[in-house]
């Protein structure tokens, strides 16, 4: 059914399961101002702060996730829907088009260009009301940033702003600030690296898509120090295998050499001429779909007391492997066949990119606040994508 926000325009659609009730306040509740004995009022606030702590109908596991159209917000909904820790969840979806309904709980769906704050603050009110936790998931991949430099600064960098004030204007008469979780890139880095990167391995992009991440990665810091919100930010590694078509990011490859030859259909590596390249052996530092949600639902649960004092960076954990080892995990798993289907085009930019991103973590620190680590390498992880390939739709 379609809902109103507070100027009465329609923005958005709400899902309610059976058996589900709810109250919708009248619109002109909203925005009056009055006085007590000299202090003034906003009714506006009033009602945001009385229907939070009073209303049994208003679930305080109300999740705000942005970029919810794209794979993994639709993984995330799902995972938190099936957590525990999250009882009786409620979503507001947002993204450029208008996301999918998962089933199961109470959900706003809006279509929103995140780059107007006017259209991020009608996130905040909506029937669901202020969220408690935000995922901020949207963005501009990395070759898509380097080819549109102003897009780029325009979704990575200008967009977190904004979202950032609005979690902090509407989460100010919160009991506590909201959670702002926040994803971020190994693309951070570049330049001179050590073997392995810990957390004081200092961030110098080398690219568009990491400067804008690790410029936001300042703002959430910053807007965390001032306890406007709860950051939380997670770096993540190149996520292997993705399904679907091939996105704007550099790494985009990384799961095209595997997804494509395991539906029968050709893939480009752009990184060497031959199976026989010296380029094959560069390094990626990589995560599965299932181990990266897991870790973005383990972000929510974090007491803040644990992260680092001077920042709420976190390199999630991952594991390296060689663009030789993707190809030789699918030969084991799908046979030569499936190896012939890949043909090579050195793409130097491409190469320059991914080369100077780092390809080893310390995961201690990261495993010290809950989150997970996959086991095994390539192989199980190629093996997982070919039964999700065969299963049936």
């Amino acid at each position: 059914m379609p809902f109103l926000d507070r100027s009465g325009k329609k923005s958005g659609r709400i899902h309610v399961p059976a058996r589900m009730h709810f109250v919708v306040l009248p619109a002109r509740w909203f925005g009056v101002a009055f006085r007590i004995k000299g202090w003034q009022f906003s009714a506006n606030r009033l009602c945001s702060r009385v229907l939070y702590l009073a209303s049994p109908l208003m679930s305080k596991n109300t999740v705000l996730i942005t970029g919810a159209a794209g794979w993994l917000g639709g993984l995330l909904s799902g995972a938190l829907i099936a957590d525990p820790q999250t009882p009786d969840v409620s979503f507001i979806l947002a993204d450029i088009v208008e996301p999918k309904a998962p089933v199961g709980a109470r959900v706003v769906t809006i279509k929103a260009d995140l780059t107007n704050y006017e259209e991020i603050e009608k996130l905040y009110q909506t029937e669901l009301g202020v969220p408690d936790t935000v995922y901020c998931l949207h963005g501009i991949m990395s070759r898509g940033s380097e080819d549109n430099f102003d897009l780029g600064l325009k979704v990575n960098i200008d967009s977190i702003r904004l979202m950032l004030q609005a979690a902090r204007k509407y989460g100010a008469d919160r009991p506590a600030p909201l959670k702002f979780i926040f994803t971020s890139s190994l693309a951070v880095y570049g330049g001179p690296l050590p073997d392995v990167v810990t957390p004081d391995t200092i961030a110098t992009p080398e690219g568009a898509y990491g400067m804008g991440k690790l410029t936001s990665e300042l703002l959430v810091n910053e807007f965390s120090r001032r306890g406007f919100v709860d950051g939380r930010i997670m770096r993540l590694p190149t996520i292997v295998v993705r399904p679907g078509v091939p996105s704007a990011a550099t790494s985009a490859f990384i799961s095209g050499i595997i997804r494509e030859p395991l539906k029968g259909v050709e893939a480009i590596c752009p990184v060497g001429n031959s199976f026989d390249s010296p380029e094959l052996e560069l390094a990626a530092w990589l995560a599965s779909p299932e181990t990266t949600i897991k870790n973005f639902v383990q972000a929510k649960h974090v007491p803040a007391e644990k992260f680092l004092k001077h920042t709420r960076v976190v390199c999630l954990p991952g594991f390296t492997a060689t663009v030789r080892q993707e190809l030789e995990a699918l030969e084991k798993v799908a046979g030569k066949e499936a190896l012939k289907l890949v043909t090579f085009k050195d793409d130097p930019i491409n190469r320059r990119i991914v080369s100077s991103w780092p390809a080893k973590f310390d995961n201690a620190y990261s495993l010290s606040l809950g989150f997970f680590a996959d086991e095994g390498g390539m192989e199980p992880i190629v093996r997982q994508f070919k039964k999700d390939v065969e299963a049936p739709t």
